[in-house]
């Protein structure tokens, strides 16, 4: 399966469909699911420090890579600095650690995880660097506000490719998502099903029966007709199969605009206004 890209403010091109590892294990299970998850025709892989398990996440990219299911050019890999590294010297040390954690020479991308009360500007002049220095194809943040990412373009040279954002029917973030598009920063969705939660919504599941699929392939497919990057997590070979099969139909204006409504700007997450640990 080829997957659909979207080009980023730089150039690169990035899979709109992932494979999220968040809450994981880092077991030899993890491994074989990253491997089974690119059998599948996955390209893009979310993981990052506070996970901790970047190692598993790289083992089952190097199986994947010797059993020339896929070549690493081909692989979009994606991880991200935890709150302790919010600064310069300790964000270029955190990359370097996930690099040897994963057994790989480059990230395509990596994000700043957190923006914890404005500690976020020397670390992402870290990335900066490390952008600059060829180390890493693409740089980005994740759970930035619309007065986190108007004082980082003020603040530093590089725009940020990705902003990855909690997202999903219940909590749209429409003001965050306006700033993005204006600045040619691309949204990328976390917690896309709400912790599996959306998947019970009765307007989602009259969706799903119309177009014979499930409520979860609604909802992803949600995600992407709103132009946002989407990183749904199974450890489960049949849900990965049905996560990435949703290139074969469309969501109407109308069907678009019902699951619109359910917004409550509710968080399954952290507020990264209030979020500091």
């Amino acid at each position: 399966m080829n997957l659909q890209t979207t080009t980023l403010n730089n150039g690169i091109k990035m899979p709109v469909l992932g494979y999220g590892v968040f809450r994981v294990e880092n077991g030899a299970e993890l491994a074989e699911a990253v491997k089974t998850a690119i059998k599948k025709g996955y390209r893009s892989i979310d993981t990052a420090q506070i996970y901790g398990n970047e190692e598993m996440v790289g083992q089952g990219i190097k199986e994947a890579i010797a059993e020339g299911l896929v070549t690493r050019e081909e692989l979009f890999i994606t991880s991200k600095v935890w709150n302790a590294g919010l600064n310069y010297e300790a964000a270029l040390a955190a990359y370097d650690d996930s690099l040897s954690k994963m057994e790989l020479d480059y990230l395509d991308l990596y994000l700043i995880h957190w923006p914890g009360h404005d500690q976020y500007l020397d670390a992402y002049k870290a990335l900066e660097t490390i952008y600059k220095e060829g180390r890493v194809r693409s740089i980005g943040v994740s759970n930035f506000q619309v007065h986190h990412l108007e004082n980082l373009l003020k603040e530093t040279e590089i725009k940020p490719v990705i902003n990855q954002i909690e997202f999903h029917p219940r909590l749209t973030q429409q003001e965050v998502r306006n700033y993005c598009t204006e600045h040619d920063i691309q949204v990328e969705a976390w917690s896309p099903l709400m912790n599996g939660e959306l998947l019970k919504d009765e307007t989602i599941q009259s969706i799903a029966a119309k177009h014979n699929k499930t409520a979860a392939q609604i909802v992803l497919k949600w995600d992407l007709q709103h132009q946002v990057v989407t990183i749904p997590k199974t450890m489960t070979e049949s849900r990965m199969e049905e996560n990435i099969n949703v290139f074969d139909f469309e969501l109407t204006t109308e069907e678009m605009a019902q699951i619109d409504a359910l917004n409550e700007n509710f968080r399954c997450g952290p507020n990264p206004d209030e979020f500091n640990f």
